[in-house]
C-alpha cells in the first residue's frame, strides 16, 4: 500500500517551499533541457529573469498552491525558445526548484503567454500551480 498524507500535511509541505526559498525569489526562464536536478549547473541560455513579489504564492489549500499576483517582465535578457525554468532564492544563484515551460494547454509545469521570447520583449507567466503528491 502506498503512503498517504492528509491534506493538512500536503498543504504544510507546499507552504514550506515558499518559506525555504524566501521572499523576492528569482525565477529564470531558460532555453534547452533542464539539468538533472537543482544541484547541477544552469543549462541553456537565460531568456528572462523575474524578481517575484515578496509573497509570491497563495496559501496552500486542498493540497495545491498557485502563483500570487502578476509575474511579468518587459526586459527579456535574450531571444530564444523557452523550455524550462529555475527558481532561485533572492540571491539569484541558489536553485530551489526547476521544471518545464509551455504555453497554455502544453502540459508544462509553468505556463507562459508565449514561449518565443525576444530580447527586451515582455515575458508573462500566466499560470503556475504546485500540487503535492501522496494524496
Amino acid at each position: 500500500m502506498a503512503t498517504q498524507l492528509s491534506v493538512t500535511v500536503r498543504n504544510a509541505r507546499l507552504d514550506a517551499i515558499e518559506t525555504a526559498t524566501g521572499v523576492s525569489a528569482v525565477l529564470k526562464i531558460r532555453t534547452g533541457s533542464q539539468p538533472a536536478d537543482c544541484s547541477q549547473a544552469d543549462s541553456g541560455t537565460a531568456l528572462a529573469a523575474l524578481t517575484l513579489p515578496a509573497d509570491w504564492l497563495s496559501a496552500a489549500a486542498a493540497g495545491s498552491k498557485a502563483k500570487l499576483g502578476s509575474w511579468t517582465t518587459s526586459a527579456a535578457l535574450a531571444s530564444g525558445t523557452a523550455a524550462h525554468f529555475r527558481l532561485y532564492a533572492s540571491d539569484g544563484t541558489t536553485c530551489h526548484m526547476q521544471g518545464t515551460v509551455t504555453v497554455s494547454g502544453g502540459g508544462g509545469d509553468l505556463t507562459l503567454d508565449n514561449i518565443a521570447i525576444t530580447i527586451n520583449g515582455t515575458v508573462t507567466i500566466t499560470a503556475w500551480t504546485l500540487t503535492d503528491a501522496n494524496a
